[in-house]
């Protein structure tokens, strides 16, 4: 995984399992699916991810999907691969507020 500090996973994700993760530098925040065989990291600003936060919370949280269709998530040069099980864990984790200090950061 890249060096941006601490990286940060969802309480809803299990122990040892490999999740979406959030780290932040001082102007920007950076989320990476660990098991992602590119090693992709998209970059956004605290502002961006805020407004990420803010629509996650006003959806309900996605049903745990078996489907093998993967979730992209996804910037102008960027693309993180994960699949639906870890998105919602990250969704909850999003929900209960465990990522809301990243996007806080440089307000």
């Amino acid at each position: 995984m890249p060096t941006f500090g601490s990286w940060q996973k969802s309480s809803y994700c299990g122990q040892g399992d490999s999740c979406i993760h959030i780290a932040a530098t001082p102007t920007a925040i950076h989320l990476t699916e660990s098991a992602d065989p590119t090693g992709a990291v998209l970059t956004t600003t605290p502002a961006a991810f805020a407004t990420l936060l803010t629509a996650l919370k006003q959806q309900p949280a996605p049903e745990d999907s078996e489907t093998n269709t993967p979730v992209r998530l996804r910037s102008a040069d960027t693309v993180v691969t994960t699949d639906h099980r870890k998105w919602r864990a990250f969704v909850l984790g999003v929900q209960a507020g465990e990522f809301d200090h990243f996007a806080h950061r440089t307000r």
